[in-house]
């Protein structure tokens, strides 16, 4: 696929971006570049190749969600500088 500089003007409008006319030159050559190369990919044969979505397997990184006694109301309250029963007092910060 050969990019046109028309193709460039076009993508630039898209990404709202003011080309000059020697930005839309080099980047027609480096679009149309880049295009080849990814084009040579065609040449693979691929038929028997599993699609994946990462170059190497993951597994589950998360740790086991196990319960455990919180440290209640009373302990966590203990340190608060200003509460009211079993709450929090905090400045006020929307009108």
């Amino acid at each position: 696929m050969k990019i046109t500089r028309e193709d460039v003007e076009k993508v630039g409008q898209l990404a709202r971006l003011e080309l000059s006319g020697d930005e839309i030159a080099t980047l027609t050559g480096q679009m149309d570049a880049i295009l080849s190369y990814v084009e040579k990919l065609n040449e693979l044969e691929t038929d028997h190749i599993i699609p994946t979505a990462h170059a190497v397997p993951l597994e589950n990184a998360f740790r086991a969600d196990i319960t455990t006694p919180s440290i209640g109301a009373v302990n966590a309250l203990s340190s608060a500088p200003d509460r009211v029963d079993d709450f929090f007092r905090v400045p006020k910060v929307i009108e």
